[in-house]
């Protein structure tokens, strides 16, 4: 464990309590990465962060509701005044429009929602800590999006990723020689509340893949990784 790169790190980890952010919040402590798990309230990330505890890290839970600008204003003076450093960012938490059979009736209420959530309060939080991470040196932003592709009954979920596509982008080259990196991690097509019961890929099979992006050390940035290309067969 003293080995990683990420040993004795804060990382900050959003949608924490259950899925892919719970997946990898377990994994970056096994590593001894200190956490922050954000969800909408803390009591749901009390049990995990208990199993966190027990594996000898240190480990806060944080509540926002990522479509409330001013809870998500207030979350990043919170951490921005707690004394530990945010190094590394994991912006998992986003929510899936409506499935819309007639795709060309998409209410407007869906794209704000969408976009509220999966982009403005992403671009937010990566705004708030890069200039620590730079400052200091070094650190990682992974902001999760998706393959989802040719499902217009999923427009304005599908619009929101490829926002955060763009956004990744255009910030990747402004990080170079920094120290700091900025990737997208595309989960894959998972069994969890926002990919549905019938998603061919178990949760579990997101790590190793999901921590790529993380321990890279070449400084490579803006770059897709997929988890499902690093998972373990059977899995």
């Amino acid at each position: 464990m003293s080995d990683s790169i990420v040993n004795g790190k804060w990382a900050l980890v959003t949608g924490a309590s259950r899925g892919v952010g719970k997946q990898i919040s377990l994994a970056l402590a096994d590593l001894g990465c200190n956490l922050v798990l954000q969800s909408r309230d803390a009591s749901h990330t009390a049990t995990l962060a208990e199993e966190i505890r027990a594996k000898g890290v240190h480990v806060e839970s944080v509540s926002a509701e990522l479509s409330d600008s001013a809870q998500v204003e207030s979350m990043v003076a919170t951490l921005l005044s707690s004394g530990h450093p945010i190094d590394i960012v994991y912006n998992n938490a986003a929510i899936m429009s409506p499935w819309r059979s007639d795709w060309t009736s998409v209410p407007v209420e869906d794209f704000r929602q969408s976009f509220e959530v999966n982009v403005n309060s992403l671009i937010r939080i990566c705004h708030a800590f890069l200039p620590g991470m730079i400052e200091r040196g070094w650190g990682r932003v992974v902001n999760v999006t998706s393959g989802i592709a040719e499902q217009p009954e999923l427009i304005a979920y599908a619009i929101s990723k490829a926002a955060v596509d763009k956004f990744v982008l255009d910030t990747a080259p402004k990080l170079v020689g920094t120290g700091v990196t900025m990737n997208l991690l595309d989960p894959g097509w998972l069994r969890t509340d926002l990919g549905g019961p019938n998603a061919p890929g178990a949760v579990e099979s997101v790590i190793p893949g999901a921590l790529v992006p993380c321990l890279a050390e070449d400084g490579v940035s803006g770059k897709l990784y997929r988890a499902q290309d690093y998972a373990v067969e059977n899995q």
